[in-house]
């Protein structure tokens, strides 16, 4: 079983927004969805954009780049469902933000 990783404080990551993250040499993207925590790799699958840095609606996380949404509870795509982004357990201990890779 993976041990859990810190990987941010709760303050770093403000509701409604999200945070570009390194993990045990994995770039991830971690959002804060009305106060709750999911993580999904940060390499959008269409052209690689950086997920992290996309906006987040609803549960929804839309790239920068060219638009494609992927849900952050589970990592699917909407934009084209047979792709799929991984989803990372996550784990919020006090004001520590850790992460099950």
């Amino acid at each position: 079983m993976a041990m859990l990783t810190k990987v941010a404080k709760t303050s770093e990551v403000p509701q409604g927004t999200g945070k570009v993250i390194e993990v045990a040499g994995k770039t991830l993207a971690l959002f804060n969805c009305e106060g709750t925590f999911y993580a999904i790799e940060n390499e959008c699958k269409h052209r690689g954009g950086p997920l992290g840095e996309g906006s987040l609606e609803g549960g929804v996380v839309t790239c920068p780049w060219h638009g494609w949404e992927y849900e952050v509870a589970s990592g699917a795509c909407r934009t084209n469902p047979s792709v799929a982004v991984q989803a990372f357990e996550v784990k919020v201990e006090g004001d520590d933000v850790l992460i099950r890779l």
